[in-house]
Parts: structure tokens; sequence; C-alpha cells
């Protein structure tokens, strides 16, 4: 992978001389076992000293990823329930932005569920699948336990809805309409570059945790490799980890 680094460099240089402080999380989707791409990202976790937060599928979740958990630097959250599309072909794949009455009596079974299995170490933030979400399933969130609810692009307020942080992933690397390998990484760097210089306008919003989204299962050797590099050139830059810990 080749990469041009320095529009990078240059967009973190401008947030630092403005003063601006640059959180930056990592959530990674879909976990239900432990695997051997589950092991690189760990690894690659412990080597860059940033926590994954990993969205795991209630429904799916096994033994094994709960032993593995307990030992690595990976920060259990709600992803859904059954990662189920319930589109029926009609618009965009969801879970829980089609209508239908039993979407809350899921959104509250999941939190029973992994609340069973990780404990105190289940960080209460729902991740819906695709990342969509009807208002009528976030408003019930906070009645069910849950503190935060993570999607994806700049958050348009603090708050999804009273009680419930909003904190969102910003770049994804994967090319999923394509060949679901590496975006051009230029074209990555670049919307990296156009948030940091909305956050120095003030055009987005400056406190939210600027954040990576990865899927370990379905990565290429490219998809890791810029992963990697991507968040060491934040770090490098002066980016600060930031955990959901920090809201609590």
């Amino acid at each position: 992978m080749n990469a041009d680094w320095t529009p990078l460099r240059e967009a973190l240089s401008a947030v630092r001389r403005d003063g601006i402080a640059l959180p930056i999380w990592w959530r990674d989707d879909d976990a239900v076992s432990a695997t051997p791409a589950l092991d690189r990202l760990s690894n690659l976790s412990t080597d860059l000293n940033l926590p994954v937060h990993l969205a795991i599928i209630p429904a799916h979740l096994d033994e094994t990823l709960i032993n593995f958990i307990a030992t690595a630097p990976l920060i259990p959250v709600v992803h859904g329930w059954a990662h189920t599309d319930h589109s029926a072909g009609i618009g965009k794949k969801n879970e829980f932005l089609t209508p239908r009455t039993d979407a809350s009596d899921e959104t509250a079974e999941a939190m029973k569920r992994m609340r069973a299995r990780f404990g105190a170490a289940l960080v209460p933030m729902f991740v819906p699948p695709w990342n969509r979400i009807s208002p009528q399933v976030v408003q019930a969130l906070p009645s069910q336990g849950y503190t935060a609810l993570s999607t994806f692009g700049p958050r348009t307020s603090p708050e999804a809805a009273p009680g419930l942080v909003q904190i969102n992933t910003h770049i994804d690397p994967i090319w999923w309409k394509g060949t679901r390998d590496l975006v051009d990484p230029a074209q990555l760097i670049a919307q990296a570059c156009q948030h940091l210089e909305a956050r120095c306008l003030g055009n987005d919003d400056r406190r939210e945790p600027f954040g990576l989204l990865t899927h370990h299962l379905v990565h290429t050797e490219a998809i890791w490799t810029f992963t990697a590099a991507f968040l060491l050139e934040l770090l490098d830059g002066g980016a600060t980890p930031w955990t959901m810990e920090s809201t609590t």
C-alpha cells in the first residue's frame, strides 16, 4: 500500500496550531467468537496502545469470545441483536430502522444478554447494524440501560436522546460497494482531512471523538496495513486515545 500522508500531517498540524484537542477512538463491528483475525486485531490494539470498542452481535455470541475478551484490550459494546436485515428489499439494509413492534424488545434483550456475559466490563453503547436506527428505538434505549449510541458520520448533537450520548465513527477503510478491499488511501486521507478542517472551522463538533470503523473479519492485508498506519499517523500527530469509560 502506497500512501502520501503529507495532507493528513498538515491537517493535524493545523489542529495543534489552533489548540484543538483531538480525541480518537476505534470501533470494530460484527464480533461473535474468537478467531485468528480477532487475535490480530487485539495485537494491533496493544501495539498502538489504543483499545478497540468491539461491537458484538448478542444473539450469536459464543463462549470463546467471552474468554478472549477477559485478557484482551477489547471493550465489549452491543451490536444490535442478531444483525438481521428487516428491510425486505425496500430501501437500505437495516435491523432497527424498518418499523416493527418487537424492535425495542430486541434491544432490551441484547442488553440483558450482554450484561449477563460481560458484567461490569460491558460498556452500554448501542451500535445498530448498518449504522441505521429509527428515532422510536433510540428513545427507548436509555430506559434499557444504554448510555451511548454510535453510528457513522459527524454527530449533529451531543445526545441522541436525553441521557444517551452520541459517539460516531467517521472513517471506514472498506470499499463496501466495490471490491470490499481498501478504499483508495488518497480518498481516505482526504476524508480525514475534511473532517479535521471542519473541526477547525467549527462546522463539526470538536468535542466528539474522531472515530475509525473497522470490521476485522473481512480485512485484507491492505486494510490491515492502512488501519495500522492511519492510527499511528493520528497518534504521532497529537491525537489522544479515547474510550467510552471516560464519559462515565
